[in-house]
């Protein structure tokens, strides 16, 4: 499983003070943590309070390239921030993300091919989040098309079926289980999955925990990558036992260490 670090985030207290101060060494300290605990690659994004994204989304790319060159995620809504952020990048990138929208898709694939790199694509349009498989379904074929049409190796782009809160949406996480299995016979090469793990537990008491057993369950349906916190000691530690038991790992006795030195 691709796993890509959430935490240098400007919703959060401290990477968004950083990124208000020019603060380097915070970003870089967030970066660092989160590979060394794991990560394959670090989600950015400036937050809603930034008031010069582009700029921003800029200095963090820049901060972060001095101390690593991991891939990056480059978090935002508006393609002219991707595309900012993209331009900085000296390392593989992931474009975070495009809708099902096709004015979306018509910006975001261009910029994925221009500069090589990954692509996401969210199962939501203007319409609203899809209430059910099917509409899941649906939306990730309107993208896989979109992306055959203009182009883009399908074997690149990653479809996020859009995790629910259980606590208000409980019947929903069984149609996202079941859509991450079904995404993967929509076509030949499929497309890999990806999910932003902590909205599952959102509002809830017990976040850690239904992290961890979503996770699990998510990549026993063919879950390839999440964006999570990766200095969740136990939500790695299940991540990499679940990988084990589905053959995907080789048996060690110290296959967890292993991992973490991989």
């Amino acid at each position: 499983m691709l796993i890509i670090g959430e935490l240098i985030n400007g919703m959060y207290a401290n990477i968004g003070k950083a990124i208000k101060e020019k603060n380097k060494e915070i970003i870089k300290k967030c970066a660092l943590e989160q590979i060394n605990a794991g990560a394959d690659a670090l989600d950015v994004n400036c937050g809603p309070a930034s008031r010069k994204p582009a700029e921003d989304i800029v200095w963090l790319v820049e901060a972060i390239q001095e101390v690593t060159d991991r891939p990056l995620s480059l978090d935002s809504s508006k393609p002219e921030v991707i595309e900012a952020g993209l331009k900085a990048l000296k390392n593989k990138s992931i474009i975070n993300s495009t809708t099902a929208d096709q004015d979306k898709l018509d910006k975001l694939i261009p910029l994925a091919k221009k500069y090589n790199s990954k692509l996401i694509g969210l199962t939501i349009s203007t319409k609203g989040i899809p209430q059910n498989k099917d509409q899941r379904l649906e939306l990730a074929a309107m993208i896989v098309s979109s992306c055959v049409e203009q182009g883009y190796p399908v074997e690149e782009l990653y479809i996020d079926p859009i995790v629910m809160p259980v606590n208000v949406a409980q019947a929903q996480t069984r149609e996202i289980l079941e859509a991450i299995k079904e995404f993967k016979i929509i076509s030949e090469p499929s497309p890999k999955t990806i999910v932003g793990l902590s909205n599952v537990s959102q509002g809830a008491i017990a976040r850690n925990l239904i992290n961890r057993t979503f996770l699990v369950m998510a990549l026993e349906s063919g879950l390839d990558a999440a964006i999570l916190d990766p200095l969740d000691r136990e939500l790695l530690d299940a991540a990499i036992t679940a990988e084990l038991i589905l053959n995907k790992q080789i048996y060690c006795d110290s296959y967890l260490e292993a991992f973490k030195k991989k």
